[in-house]
């Protein structure tokens, strides 16, 4: 008979968090390996005053509506367990600095030059996190609620970026601000829609959707105008999307890009860890 074995006991387990416009974004990393990734909606302080208390993985995954759960470790691990938050809704933020064992990513600590007061923690975490991968020069384009560009030079030097309504957004605002437009989202769309468009629906898809690859397509090739040798990652809930709508009218372009959702969990980590 196979003896029964403890489950593994992990010491050096924490958390990151990245709190988003419109989700919480985990990663559980186990010394400085990722070792699994889940989204959720914002918490409630109550939930965050629970989570304190939690002794097990399992206890804290349940509670955040995580049902994907890390088998193999045991409930003996360092509780509270230690979060890194790097946050761009200054409200989330508030809540969370309630919880025992936290700390907040600010922009000083990330060794990126020249940026400004108000670059986003996010942006220049997914670049630091994709500089540090795949090497400088590199620009990273986030396709989340804002599509984003965000590049550096070979110094680690900010270069610059731009943002933009991402497609969820988009969609949205037409549906919203209009008396006339129907509400769309993003899961409505399955296809690349026709560029000339026979109907109110696919008009709104069609004009959104090939002004954006138009205009992925613009900056990526301006990026290497400036730098020939400079490397493109993507990330972002729409990555996905904007991906393979780009393999089918530019495939030049999508075969040169990263497709990576971790950027900025790998920006955080290489600052914690080093």
């Amino acid at each position: 008979m196979k003896q029964y074995q403890h489950p593994k006991r992990i010491d050096n387990v924490w958390l990151a968090l990245e709190i988003g416009n419109s989700r919480l974004h985990w990663g559980l990393f186990i010394d400085e390996t990722l070792n699994h990734t889940w989204d959720t909606q914002y918490l409630p302080e109550s939930v965050i005053q629970l989570l304190a208390g939690c002794e097990t993985l399992n206890d804290f995954f349940s509670l955040t509506g995580n049902w994907g759960q890390v088998s193999n470790f045991s409930s003996s691990l360092l509780t509270p367990f230690s979060i890194v938050i790097a946050s761009v809704v200054p409200t989330q933020t508030a809540l969370w600095r309630t919880y025992p064992n936290v700390r907040v990513m600010t922009l000083d600590q990330i060794p990126l030059s020249n940026t400004y007061p108000t670059l986003g923690i996010d942006r220049a975490l997914a670049l630091w996190g994709a500089g540090m991968r795949w090497g400088f020069p590199i620009l990273v384009i986030d396709a989340g609620t804002a599509l984003t560009f965000t590049g550096a030079d070979v110094h680690q030097c900010l270069v610059g970026g731009a943002i933009l309504p991402g497609v969820g957004l988009q969609l949205a605002s037409l549906g919203q601000k209009t008396g006339q437009l129907p509400q769309l989202n993003i899961e409505g769309i399955k296809s690349l829609p026709p560029r000339f468009a026979l109907n109110t629906p696919e008009a709104i898809q069609s004009g959104i959707i090939y002004t954006l690859l138009a205009g992925i397509k613009e900056f990526v090739e301006d990026w290497w105008q400036l730098f020939p040798d400079g490397k493109v990652a993507i990330k972002g809930g729409d990555r996905n999307l904007l991906f393979n709508y780009l393999q089918a009218l530019y495939p030049e372009i999508a075969e040169s890009l990263i497709v990576e959702p971790n950027l900025i969990f790998w920006g955080i980590q290489n600052i914690v860890t080093n």
